[in-house]
């Protein structure tokens, strides 16, 4: 009987599919695996077919299943879309605020922002993830962030809605010690290649493959902005930073400031945007947060329109 189904063994479905196995859609459902895999069983018996063929690992999708989750998904944004709509018309707030930002944002605009929340809205739980890359978007695509900060223009967000809110100024630097510290500017690439550069990778797939603004097969790859920065200040080679990040130690005689020739790997800013689901706009909190944060930015001169 249809009026068995539920909206809970649909998201399970969902889990189930994207993640190939009960046990990893429990992990990210945050359920025991057997409630997982009771809710699927449950679902067959309704519908009378079999969703998944168990003997292949992972977990694939009969034709039917196919078919079914389709549906499932359609059913699950409807949902989702309506209990926006509503918690709006309400004009009610959110029961908790799931944010996933971008590592490169300014910590201090962050927690300044985050202060101003907490004062308005003290009763409400906040969770934030603070990730490079690809990071956010997956928060946001696999539903434990609400709305998430950062760079579109690596991602793609296809599928996403996005608006713009800061672009980062981005500066090539490294260690005043370092050899090329005392190089004659400007630094064509070739005279960049042979020096180790520092680069962040993905902890995530999102943005695989992506390889702008590597100079040669010299380098090392971090998952950690932070921890980048201390091998940066250590000497072992160059990379563009977050100018906001690096200016307290270039400005201490800690770090040099590179000036690269045109044919060098240019990258002088990061455009980063306020990202949500289509049909799933932030709450009540979440507006009002975006809004302190814009107001914030702008005191701090950073700029508000995407650079060219």
């Amino acid at each position: 009987m249809l009026d068995r189904l539920t909206l809970d063994q649909m998201r399970m479905l969902i889990a189930v599919a994207e993640t190939g196995s009960f046990q990893a859609a429990a992990r990210r459902l945050g359920r025991v695996q057997s409630a997982v895999s009771q809710a699927i069983q449950a679902l067959e018996f309704t519908l009378g077919v079999t969703l998944f063929e168990r003997t292949a690992k992972p977990y694939a999708l009969t034709e039917t299943g196919r078919v079914v989750l389709a549906d499932a998904r359609h059913v699950v944004r409807t949902a989702d879309t309506m209990r926006v709509r509503a918690a709006t018309v309400a004009g009610g707030l959110e029961p908790d605020l799931a944010i996933a930002v971008e590592a490169i944002f300014p910590s201090d605009v962050l927690m300044a922002g985050l202060q101003a929340l907490a004062a308005a809205f003290p009763d409400l739980p906040v969770t934030l993830y603070t990730e490079g890359l690809g990071g956010p978007e997956q928060r946001l695509r696999d539903g434990t962030a609400r709305w998430a900060i950062y760079a579109t223009q690596l991602t793609g967000a296809v599928g996403l809605e996005s608006e713009f809110l800061v672009s980062i100024p981005m500066v090539p630097v490294v260690a005043a010690g370092h050899a090329l510290a005392a190089l004659p500017s400007p630094l064509t690439r070739e005279v960049l290649e042979p020096h180790l550069q520092l680069v962040l990778t993905d902890r995530t797939a999102v943005t695989a493959g992506l390889q702008g603004g590597i100079v040669g097969r010299h380098i090392w790859r971090f998952a950690d902005l932070g921890l980048r920065l201390d091998y940066l200040l250590a000497g072992f080679g160059w990379c563009h930073m977050p100018q906001h990040l690096v200016a307290p130690h270039i400005a201490a005689g800690r770090l040099a400031r590179l000036v690269l020739a045109e044919n060098g790997p240019a990258l002088r800013h990061f455009d980063l945007n306020v990202v949500h689901e289509r049909g799933r706009l932030p709450g009540r909190a979440g507006a009002w947060l975006i809004a302190e944060l814009r107001r914030r930015l702008a005191a701090c001169g950073l700029p508000a329109e995407a650079v060219a």
